[in-house]
């Protein structure tokens, strides 16, 4: 561990007398030992960040299920057009115009908020929940999607499903400018 050396100074005839000088030698092998214990320890204990996904329900094709009627009332369809614009409506399309929003607390957010609220003050009984259609485009990004997903999460909105684009639909994102 720690060696002290004592011989230095001798008496030498007719010489100064010196004192003598102590040399320390510190031997760190055990300290490397423990720093490289310590390290494998924290490295094998340590978790790895965890991939963040957020879990998607597909249904089953091969099963044709009836389908329940739902009202235009509680539908939100949002399309995803190019350049992080969104265009969204509530009931079935044509009978009103759509909104073009974008992403973010004060876009699409905010517009979803809004929307369930009415829909849940006007809509009595325990099935008053607002459903959205996500329809990407062509032109709209994979980051469009996620970040539509994210919106849709964060506004607590339950019920909600991604559905192909009609080519009227995409007739509509042209003439709007979106596609």
């Amino acid at each position: 561990m720690a060696e002290l050396d004592t011989s230095g100074g001798g008496k030498h005839k007719g010489g100064k007398i010196r004192s003598k000088k102590a040399s320390t030698r510190i031997d760190l092998t055990a300290m490397v030992d423990l720093a490289f214990l310590l390290i494998t320890f924290f490295i094998m204990t340590t978790t790895l960040a965890k991939p963040k996904a957020m879990d998607m329900f597909m249904p089953d094709k091969s099963k044709k299920d009836v389908q329940l009627p739902v009202p235009e009332t509680r539908t939100m369809t949002v399309w995803l057009g190019a350049n992080d614009k969104i265009e969204w409506f509530i009931g079935a399309p044509g009978k009103t115009p759509p909104t073009v929003s974008n992403f973010g607390k004060d876009g699409i957010r905010k517009d979803l908020v809004e929307q369930n609220q009415k829909i849940k003050a006007t809509h009595t009984g325990p099935d008053n929940d607002m459903i959205v259609l996500v329809k990407p485009s062509d032109h709209s990004t994979y980051k469009n999607f996620v970040n539509m997903m994210d919106e849709l999460s964060i506004a607590g909105i339950n019920r909600y499903g991604v559905v192909d684009i009609t080519p009227a639909e995409v007739a509509q994102l042209k003439k709007d400018g979106n596609y």
